[in-house]
């Protein structure tokens, strides 16, 4: 069998006539390999950049460089009706023929011939195609050219490539190109919502862009438009149903303005993906023109106050796409920075990260709900924060603090944490400026000391509704039938998350407007405010299972106003966009995750109950992380007998003596008790009698500031520097030393002023039981180094 094969392929080699088929095709590929080399065709034309919505409707468009309307037709875009149409009209044999069509071309030749002027140009799809490319004037030598064009146009493309260069670059008339420049600026569509009238009306204008134009000669255009359906309904191209509803369709139509929606998601967008023609992004564009409708409506309410801007993120949460992108009330508004991205801007965040830190204490096993902290004066190594209100609240708990916004607890939650471990989280999470500004960054970040933008925000508390999940934001579309390749990062745990959301969703709390109090279209959320020092931004970001949605408020010129606070300006423009787009909603609330317990614990403390404890109280707590410490808000003292002195082990007394529990205060609560002459029962004065040196609890210096440099005006500044200390229960007198000299004596947790000498200064605290502490300390006059 196989040399019966090769005797045949031996004599059809040997044939003459093969053998000069072969040679001439060779040939021919070889001179057009050589001619496509020497003469490559003209680089694409540079396309409009459009962004379009989730569901492909064009929402901004951007002029191309050569300011051209030329908008990009995806090859999906090329529905079967408008390429059915275009294909009929223009060139029937166009999935046939290699690029020109002999028959046609030897006709137009031999009309040209008889009648002695170009009668039919015998232009292909493909020819028409390397014309729009590379524009010349029609004459035999040039038409020569577009053939050889033709024929690399082949060579490089498919048919259904042709046809969309074809439809991408036909003219309409001015400064608009293609099929999709058409239908967006004339007929407010994307190609593929156009009825058959509509495209029929398209595919005629390109031929006559100057006689028919859209809008002014809209009778010759139904005229020519019903005599090409008549044809199509002919040569039964569609049916005789279609063909009849499209040529009673009237024909309203003018030149519209290229959409300009969404201008700072667009424009972002747009330098985001500068290679991409079409950018379909995840926006939704009825979401985002009620939320812009919604947040230029506030702001115009707010400007009497002196308050002239806002942004506004959503995102969903399922999908963690951004829904809604409001970068300012107003884009328009030159005078008052409406160009300004409000979303991306760096701002201060105020008490925005508070959930945060005490997410991180949960997880550290630090605190629980219920866990106590100290709300009152504290010098944090020199940083001596104060409440928003100016007022303090003794022992709270977690969720109260929280709840409530306290400045003191969230510093001293922050110190017990430490700094580091929240600005790693803070960069885990991917805040830019903190990263950047990491080294620089202590306590005050609780507080807002530090540059955050809405968008990040956002992303944070997108992650509470996500059990601690942190994704990425999805800005581009997503086919719900595609993998979703967005698996995030664990930067919390679940139980974190639950207990943080439970506080957040609690509504007996300062940062509720009183103009929603009891209201019923107060929206089910969790969310937090913030106000930033010298009220310059407000802050409210709220979430629930189906979105989260972020607000800021203020002045992008960066101007304080008195009345601006995130609770009463920035949380009823979150109300009204929540209630505009989840009211309502059928999703449930977050449950419990597994791991996540309940336990008793003494409401004094947050800590396991003792035997002396009562009333215990249920609170949240994650096993085998949450502390397990025993509580110990009562210490049991030696006293004597008319309770006018108490003793120790060293000098307690073999009888005479009875036992008492007393309150077991920290040294800066009994320091506010004392100062705010606050009844609380105090532990007698120790034995003076005994010998015994105490080597704990001595006095806590809170100013000046350890390693501190006080600043004067001169050698003549009379400026005095207070001198204050937190002591012991049982101390009732303290003593300070300058230096080695005596310089007065006080009550204990009063405070005195002293006048420090130029250079470096020591002062020193001595309690009436003999314990000490000490504090160096520079003073210089301004202007030095």
């Amino acid at each position: 069998m196989v040399g019966s094969y090769q005797k045949i392929w031996k004599k059809v080699v040997k044939n003459q006539y093969f053998l000069l088929i072969f040679k001439t095709t060779l040939a021919t590929v070889l001179v057009f390999s050589l001619i496509n080399w020497w003469f490559p065709l003209p680089s694409p034309k540079p396309y409009s950049t459009i962004v379009s919505d989730q569901k492909a409707t064009v929402i901004h468009c951007f002029l191309s460089p050569d300011d051209k309307w030329r908008m990009f037709t995806e090859l999906n875009e090329i529905t079967p009706d408008l390429q059915n149409v275009i294909v009929f009209k223009e060139d029937k044999y166009f999935f046939v023929h290699f690029g020109i069509n002999p028959v046609s071309v030897f006709r137009a030749l031999i009309n040209n011939v008889l009648y002695k002027k170009r009668t039919s140009g015998a232009s292909t799809i493909t020819m028409q195609v390397a014309r729009l490319l590379e524009p010349k004037s029609r004459n035999y030598g040039n038409k020569l050219l577009e053939i050889v064009r033709a024929l690399q146009l082949e060579w490089h493309y498919s048919k259904p490539e042709i046809l969309q260069l074809y439809l991408n670059l036909v003219p309409f008339g001015g400064n608009v190109e293609g099929i999709k420049s058409a239908a967006v600026l004339f007929f407010e569509k994307n190609t593929m919502q156009l009825s058959l009238a509509e495209i029929t009306t398209l595919a005629i204008i390109p031929n006559r862009p100057s006689s028919l134009q859209l809008g002014k000669k809209n009778a010759e255009i139904v005229v020519e438009r019903n005599k090409w359906l008549r044809r199509l309904r002919k040569h039964n191209k569609f049916s005789v149903q279609e063909i009849n509803d499209a040529l009673s369709e009237p024909l309203v139509v003018k030149r519209n303005i290229a959409p300009k929606l969404a201008p700072h998601f667009s424009l972002r967008m747009r330098n985001f993906y500068h290679t991409n023609y079409n950018i379909r992004t995840s926006l939704d564009l009825l979401m985002q023109l009620k939320i812009e409708q919604i947040t230029k409506n506030y702001v115009n309410t707010l400007r009497s106050r002196n308050i002239h801007n806002a942004a506004v993120l959503v995102i969903n949460n399922q999908t963690h796409e951004v829904k809604s992108y409001v970068g300012s009330a107003d884009f328009s508004n030159g005078f008052d920075g409406g160009q300004v991205d409000g979303v991306v801007a760096n701002r201060s965040p105020g008490s925005t990260l508070k959930p945060l830190i005490y997410a991180l204490a949960f997880d550290e096993g630090l605190a629980t709900p219920k866990t106590i902290l100290c709300d009152v004066p504290t010098n944090f190594g020199g940083y001596t924060p104060e409440n928003y209100d100016q007022h303090f609240r003794g022992n709270v708990s977690v969720e109260f603090a929280l709840c409530n916004s306290l400045n003191i607890p969230a510093v001293k939650m922050l110190a017990d944490l430490g700094t580091d471990i929240l600005v790693d989280k803070l960069i885990a999470y991917d805040f830019k400026r903190i990263k950047k500004d990491a080294r620089k960054l202590g306590l005050s970040t609780a507080l807002g000391g530090c540059g955050v933008s809405l968008e990040e925000l956002c992303k944070l508390y997108s992650s509470f509704a996500n059990q601690g999940k942190h994704y990425n934001l999805g800005y581009l579309y997503q086919n719900p039938a595609e993998k979703n390749t967005n698996v995030g990062t664990q930067n919390l745990s679940p139980q974190a998350c639950f207990m943080t959301t439970n506080i957040l969703t609690q509504l007996t709390r300062t940062d509720l407007p009183i103009s929603w109090q009891n209201t019923a279209n107060l929206p089910k959320i969790a969310w937090k405010t913030g106000t930033s020092y010298g009220r310059k931004d407000a802050w409210s970001i709220g979430y629930n299972k189906q979105y989260t949605v972020g607000i800021w408020v203020g002045n992008f010129s960066g101007e304080g106003v008195q009345e601006l606070s995130g609770a009463d300006i920035a949380s009823p423009l979150l109300f009204n966009v929540f209630n505009a787009i989840s009211h309502n909603s059928a999703e449930a609330w977050f449950a419990p995750p597994k791991g996540l317990d309940f336990r008793l614990v003494c409401p004094e403390t947050g800590c396991l109950p003792n035997v002396y404890c009562s009333s215990p109280i249920m609170d949240y707590f994650y096993p085998t992380v949450s502390s397990n410490k025993k509580c110990a808000h009562l210490q049991l003292v030696c006293t004597s007998p008319d309770s006018s002195m108490s003793y120790c082990t060293s000098c307690l007394p073999p009888n005479g003596y009875v036992q008492s529990f007393y309150p077991n205060y920290a040294p800066e609560l009994v320091s506010f008790y004392e100062k705010n002459q606050v009844y609380h029962k105090r532990v007698p004065p120790h034995n003076p009698m005994c010998q015994r040196i105490f080597l704990e609890g001595a006095p806590s210096i809170s100013s000046p500031a350890e390693g501190r440099t006080y600043y004067l005006e001169g050698a003549n500044d009379t400026t005095k520097i207070m001198l204050a200390a937190q002591t012991a229960n049982d101390v009732n007198q303290i003593f300070w030393y300058t230096g080695a000299h005596f310089y007065r004596s006080a009550a204990a947790n009063q405070n005195l002023f002293f006048k420090p000498i130029y250079g470096s200064n020591t002062l020193t605290c001595t309690d009436d039981k003999g314990r000490k502490s000490k504090v160096t300390f520079e003073v210089k006059y301004l202007g030095e180094e």
